[in-house]
């Protein structure tokens, strides 16, 4: 316990001493990319490769378009996936791993802008980069020093502070976001809309605003959503009645064939519009404690209806 408590410690520290050492290197690095006409290739190999892997995704996934080539690879063809519209950036704690070096001339030659990112800006690759990101360490978080870990998490640090500068230059939003992320929930539930979700047309329980309570039975029965819409004649919405309502009515001993809907109806029931996030009406489902939710357009006519096994269907909730 005392040494995974030790490795967390001297990682953290090695991440937070990045800060500090942050000056005009890292807004150029940003620059670099933010010109970038092409791709964001990143490369390493190893431990850094791996991170490199990572920052990559996080890059692509924030509105920078980004790939990892893998640096060994590119030495024997993977090279050509490289042009000098790419801007790339280079991974090695070392900052002297032979596949990377290897492959470093022709980037050079080819105009293709470089950043490095190595624990000393004396190595061959600081030298040779455009921009050099110092991700120096004291020390490796492992006992022997040797496995790369306070470094890696260092380079991984950089990383994302570089995919969170660009994110927020671009004002790239949660809704970019969702769009990179379609198969996830926070995709769902940001690009889910009510429309997508909703029951239209016979669908929709309905009843006019002279029907019974017992007609209203029928309805809520016959639709299986636990209410109807009591609407106008012009299609407008007048009120809403629940089951719930009916039980308060039956528990009062009212005459359900006689009572009329209107008469005992909500009159101010939760609606939503069509274009509303899914997101939104889970909201307000939640917040008002109901299971249905009404759908109207802008003069109040109801075009759907919402239950909240719904929204779990769609996987919004």
């Amino acid at each position: 316990m005392a040494l995974a408590r030790s490795v967390i410690e001297i990682e953290a520290q090695a991440v937070a001493a990045l800060g500090d050492r942050l000056d005009q290197a890292f807004l150029d690095a940003v620059n670099l990319l933010l010109a970038c006409r092409g791709r964001v290739v990143v490369s390493g190999i190893g431990k850094s490769g791996h991170i490199g892997r990572k920052i990559a995704a996080t890059l692509a996934s924030t509105g920078t378009p980004a790939m990892f080539v893998h640096a060994a690879e590119a030495a024997h063809g993977d090279l050509g996936m490289i042009t000098p519209a790419d801007v790339v950036i280079g991974l090695s704690n070392s900052g002297n791993s032979p596949e990377l070096m290897t492959i470093v001339p022709i980037v050079k030659r080819e105009g293709t802008p470089l950043i490095a990112m190595t624990g000393s800006s004396r190595s061959p690759l600081a030298q040779a980069a455009d921009v050099h990101l110092d991700c120096r360490v004291e020390r490796e978080a492992c006992p022997l020093n040797l496995a790369p870990t306070s470094s890696t998490a260092a380079m991984l640090a950089m990383g994302d502070a570089l995919a969170i500068a660009c994110l927020d230059v671009r004002g790239f939003g949660a809704q970019d976001f969702a769009r990179s992320h379609p198969g996830g929930t926070l995709g769902r539930k940001l690009l889910t809309r009510v429309a997508d979700v909703m029951r239209t047309g016979a669908a929709i329980p309905t009843v006019g605003r002279d029907a019974t309570v017992m007609d209203a039975l029928h309805e809520i029965s016959d639709k299986q959503l636990g209410m109807t819409a009591v609407v106008e004649p012009d299609g407008s919405l007048a009120g809403i009645f629940t089951d719930g309502d009916l039980r308060r009515l039956l528990e009062a001993g009212a005459d359900v064939r006689a009572t009329r809907v209107a008469d005992v109806m909500t009159r101010t029931p939760l609606t939503i519009t069509a274009d509303a996030l899914a997101a939104e009406a889970a909201q307000m489902l939640e917040a008002g404690r109901k299971n249905q939710l009404l759908v109207v357009d802008a003069t109040g006519r109801v075009q759907g209806a919402l239950h909240m096994h719904d929204l779990m269907a769609a996987k919004v909730i």
